[in-house]
């Protein structure tokens, strides 16, 4: 069963658009694309969707070795 983590290994900032790419099965530079795309054309709501989706998210657990 999928589950939306935030992606601890392909993270820019808070590894939001990682965890969503993955979940989603899409490249998260096309997430990452259409993020900047979306806040540029709503005049920044993209920003506090991203910051809701950075509480919402749980971070995905540590891998112990």
């Amino acid at each position: 069963m999928k589950q939306l983590l935030r992606s601890k290994k392909n993270r820019m900032i808070a590894g939001v658009c990682g965890g969503l790419g993955r979940y989603l099965d899409v490249d998260p530079t096309v997430v990452r694309v259409i993020f900047a795309v979306f806040t540029i054309l709503s005049l920044g709501t993209g920003i506090i969707i991203y910051l809701l989706l950075w509480i919402l998210i749980p971070e995905e657990p540590r891998q112990v070795s």
